[in-house]
């Protein structure tokens, strides 16, 4: 048996029909770039995430873009992130000229330690920017009440996140802006690349819309230096279709989470997600993230690749659910502290040693709405089998 990762193949069995005729609709009208379509998708996405504007574009990583360039980041400025995530988080940061600022993570939960931001809050730090990674939220109360005592702007990371709450709150309504990834591995995903920025400030919103579009009030008229990011009527049909159905893939996503979590739970070698079922907080499951420990099964196992000897238990492990059927993930094997493109920040390994160990350990199961019991169960028990060696 072959268990993958992810796949579309069920889903697209059952809503195919619909969005083929969505998209006929779409071809047939002639208008491939912004209206009925787009701006029925932005009035949705607005009220699923309850805010008072969603404003469209071609990506999560130009919606980060976009909302920092709303609040005037830039030049000389700070922003305080997390460097357990994917690039474009500080990739954006870096783009309108900005200092990412990396605190390191709570290792049971993946997310930013909390106690840590104010002691990276310099005379420059303009922001924080923190990550609802895998769909698990950030304890978004603390980080609005360090922003208001510090008089810093607050920009939400929710390219995993679409459909996560924090205390019965959508992601993406807490901060200033909140950016949403229409990448088709998301819970909510286009055929392509989309993304959306969510606020409930008017002057934002016009901000981020002009700037989406070359920085263009009206037609011919430029007040900004801006971009070409606009979510095409295409994906924006598709979009509709999928978001109604969103909370009820979430809701098949923790049923087998909660699968997961109970059966795996016997297995001393590997570390479950373990804060992310607190009664306060929404997990949307965009991943399931375990982490091998170092000293867990390595002794026993038996190997089966001389090119895997000097490996972490991480990626034995990984390899050997491959040899079973089992294909999984890993998000993120180098943190973006230490990544090349960002020596010049001039952070060093041990800089931040939870992230760093965190990242050696950490792989993804396969999870996905349509996956069968049958499928879940075959997964755990290669786990168990791997473990009893």
């Amino acid at each position: 048996m072959q268990i993958p990762p992810f796949s579309l193949e069920a889903q697209i069995s059952e809503i195919g029909e619909e969005i083929e005729e969505a998209l006929i609709k779409v071809f047939r009208s002639g208008k491939y770039i912004g209206g009925e379509e787009v701006s029925s998708f932005e009035k949705a996405f607005a009220l699923a995430t309850e805010t008072s504007y969603s404003v469209s574009c071609n990506s999560g990583t130009d919606a980060l873009i976009l909302a920092l360039r709303s609040l005037n980041i830039g030049q000389g400025d700070e922003v305080i992130t997390s460097s357990f995530s994917f690039f474009a988080t500080a990739e954006a940061i870096t783009s309108v000229g900005a200092r990412p600022v990396f605190v390191d993570i709570d290792p049971e939960n993946y997310l930013m330690d909390l106690d840590l931001i104010e002691k990276a809050i310099t005379s420059r730090t303009k922001a924080i920017l923190p990550v609802h990674l895998f769909g698990h939220p950030i304890d978004m109360d603390k980080i609005m009440a360090i922003a208001e005592v510090n008089n810093l702007k607050v920009v939400e990371d929710c390219a995993q996140a679409a459909g996560a709450h924090w205390r019965g709150k959508p992601v993406g309504s807490y901060g200033d802006v909140g950016c949403f990834s229409f990448f088709p591995t998301k819970n909510l995903g286009a055929a392509g690349d989309g993304g959306a920025i969510t606020t409930n400030n008017f002057d934002l919103a016009t901000k981020i819309r002009e700037l989406a579009i070359h920085g263009m009030p009206k037609r011919y008229f430029h007040t900004n230096i801006g971009y070409n990011s606009r979510l095409d009527s295409l994906q924006a049909a598709i979009l509709n279709v999928k978001l109604n159905r969103l909370n009820k893939w979430i809701e098949q996503r923790k049923i087998i989470a909660t699968n997961y979590i109970n059966k795996l739970s016997i297995i001393e070698g590997i570390k479950l997600p373990s804060n992310s079922l607190m009664n306060n907080s929404c997990h949307s499951w965009n991943q399931f993230v375990i982490r091998v420990m170092d000293n867990s099964f390595i002794k026993n196992i038996k190997h089966t690749s001389e090119n895997f000897f000097d490996n972490s238990n991480r990626d034995i492990f990984k390899m050997e659910l491959q040899s079973l059927g089992v294909n999984t993930i890993i998000y993120y094997p180098i943190p973006i502290h230490l990544q090349p493109a960002y020596k010049d920040l001039g952070y060093k390994e041990g800089s931040l040693p939870l992230t760093e160990k965190v990242c050696s350990q950490v792989i993804s199961l396969p999870i996905f709405p349509e996956l069968k019991s049958f499928q879940q169960s075959y997964v755990i028990d290669k786990i168990n089998e791997i473990f009893r060696k």
